[in-house]
C-alpha cells in the first residue's frame, strides 16, 4: 500500500495585524489544509500544494514571520489513519454546512410552489441559488483528498434539488403560457 505523504507547514506571524493573520488562515484552509495546532498545518503533497505554499511563505516572510515547509509521513498506519480522518472531518463539516443549505434551497422552492408564485423573476433568483450551491460542491469536491463520508449524501442532495428546480420551472412556464400556442397562431378546429 503506497504511503501518504504531506506537506507539513509551520508558521508564526506577528498577532497585529489581525486582518493579515486572518487572511493568511483563510488561504491555508481555502487549500483545504487541516491544523493540527496553531500555526502547524498539513496538505497532502502535490506539485501545486508546494507552489501554493512556496508563496504563502513569501507572504509570511513579508509580514515579519517565520515560516518552514517540509514533506513528512506518518510514524506507522494507526498514525496516518489519523491524519487522514482529520482531513475527512473537515469535509464532513463542510458538507453538512452544504446539506443544511440545500434544504433552505427546498424549503424555499416549496414555500413558491404553495404560495403559487410561479414568475420568471423568482425562477431566475432559484437557478442563481442552485449555481451557487453547484459551484461550492465542486469546491469542497476539490478539497475532498480521502473520500469524506458524506460526499455521495451531499452530490445526491444535489441532484434532488436541481431536480426539484426543474420540476418549478416547468411549473412557471405552464403558468406562463410558454408553451402554448398564442391565439394569433392557433390553427382554427
Amino acid at each position: 500500500m503506497p504511503v501518504n505523504s504531506w506537506l507539513l507547514l509551520t508558521y508564526k506571524v506577528p498577532p497585529e495585524p489581525a486582518k493579515k493573520r486572518i487572511a493568511l488562515w483563510r488561504k491555508i484552509k481555502a487549500l483545504g489544509a487541516v491544523y493540527l495546532q496553531n500555526g502547524i498545518c498539513l496538505l497532502p503533497k502535490t506539485d501545486d500544494h508546494v507552489r501554493q505554499l512556496k508563496m504563502m511563505e513569501n507572504d509570511i516572510h513579508e509580514m515579519n514571520g517565520e515560516a518552514v515547509i517540509l514533506e513528512t509521513v506518518a510514524l506507522d498506519r494507526g498514525q496516518e489513519e489519523k491524519v487522514v480522518a482529520r482531513f475527512k472531518e473537515d469535509r464532513d463539516e463542510q458538507y453538512r454546512e452544504f446539506l443544511g443549505r440545500c434544504a433552505d434551497f427546498e424549503a424555499e422552492i416549496a414555500k413558491e410552489i404553495a404560495i403559487k408564485k410561479f414568475t420568471y423573476a423568482e425562477l431566475e433568483e432559484e437557478d442563481t441559488d442552485l449555481k451557487k450551491l453547484q459551484g461550492w460542491l465542486e469546491k469542497i469536491r476539490k478539497l475532498d483528498f480521502y473520500g469524506a463520508t458524506l460526499a455521495d449524501e451531499a452530490a445526491e442532495r444535489l441532484r434532488g434539488c436541481e431536480t426539484l428546480l426543474d420540476a418549478y420551472a416547468q411549473q412557471v412556464f405552464d403558468e406562463q403560457d410558454e408553451n402554448r400556442p398564442s391565439p394569433r397562431t392557433a390553427k382554427p378546429s
